[in-house]
């Protein structure tokens, strides 16, 4: 389908700095660091800004700084930049050497996308987890996470600032924060063709792929004023509500192990738990202060891994 540009849209000036979400697939994403004491940001994402530590944001957060060193084992606090991302872990949440962890589930988890953040196996959960249905996970809900290799694997990977285990492309060792390169899906299913687009009046100002630093970004599009994004195929709602830095996001579950994501929008038009038939719309798009513009960011799933939304849209 060919781009159609929107009329009256001023230079683009992308400002966003965004990892998707998805239940069944990605992590969920945060926002950024807030600079007062605030125990708030327990939780969520937040962003290095200028001057920070690791043992500053510990102290914003109101969490021990091993226990933010644990849960983000690809950082390393000598080479913080401005601009990355750290998860920000709960009071509820431990991070014993290694392991098992005690994580609490977030908009958009699966196992997948927590064994992969903590080099482990999606297997290795759902046997430390026998009660807990991997397809219904709960926001909010305790789980236990163990680790690939136990406590021994855990102090060969541990890094210089205080037992952080740092995994590269999140096994081995890494001076770097780890790069995220384009998953390998796989076959898709044969429904996954020719699905329409979710805006009719868009334009493509990022396309799905890896950034100039590694980080894998979700397909953004520039839309105009008072658009209302579609479901692109039947499906259930799993979530309809807001995200921070998202502004509101609807996930929509569809045959075949596939999802879509519809975030950046000012409200839903759909609630969790809604049947949704392709075309029918799930949200209106959300103006953004960072772009001045009005953008969805879209992304598809299959099986929990992030798939290039050209493969699916015709």
């Amino acid at each position: 389908m060919a781009e159609r540009p929107v009329a009256g849209q001023g230079r683009l000036a992308l400002a966003l700095t965004l990892i998707v979400l998805l239940l069944a697939g990605c992590a969920g994403r945060g926002g950024e660091t807030q600079r007062s004491s605030d125990p708030g940001i327990a939780g969520r994402w937040v962003t290095v800004q200028r001057g920070d530590t690791l043992g500053a944001m510990a102290r914003r957060g109101g969490v021990p700084l091993e226990r933010l060193q644990r849960f983000n084992p690809g950082v390393d606090s000598r080479r913080l930049a401005v601009g990355q991302r750290l998860l920000m872990p709960t009071q509820q949440e431990r991070a014993p050497s290694g392991g098992p962890y005690r994580y609490q589930i977030r908009p958009g988890d699966t196992y997948a996308g927590i064994a992969r953040r903590f080099n482990t196996r999606a297997s290795r959960i759902q046997a430390a987890n026998p009660g807990v249905e991997p397809t219904a996970l709960r926001i909010g809900q305790i789980i236990r996470v163990p680790l690939a290799g136990g406590s021994s694997n855990a102090r060969r990977n541990a890094g210089s600032s205080g037992g952080g285990s740092r995994h590269s492309a999140s096994g081995g060792t890494s001076a770097a924060p780890a790069r995220a390169s384009l998953p390998d899906p796989g076959d898709l299913p044969a429904s996954a063709r020719n699905w329409p687009w979710p805006l009719d009046d868009y334009r493509v100002v990022r396309r799905f792929g890896a950034d100039g630093r590694g980080t894998l970004q979700p397909m953004l599009l520039a839309t105009a004023r008072g658009a209302r994004a579609a479901s692109v195929a039947d499906g259930e709602v799993r979530f309809a509500d807001s995200m921070r830095q998202l502004g509101q996001v609807v996930i929509v579950h569809h045959a075949d192990n596939l999802q879509s994501v519809y975030a950046l929008c000012e409200r839903p038009l759909v609630s969790s738990g809604d049947r949704i038939s392709r075309g029918e719309e799930v949200c209106e798009v959300g103006y953004s202060n960072a772009t001045e513009r009005f953008d969805l960011l879209f992304d598809l799933r299959h099986g929990g891994k992030p798939i290039d939304p050209r493969r699916v849209l015709r």
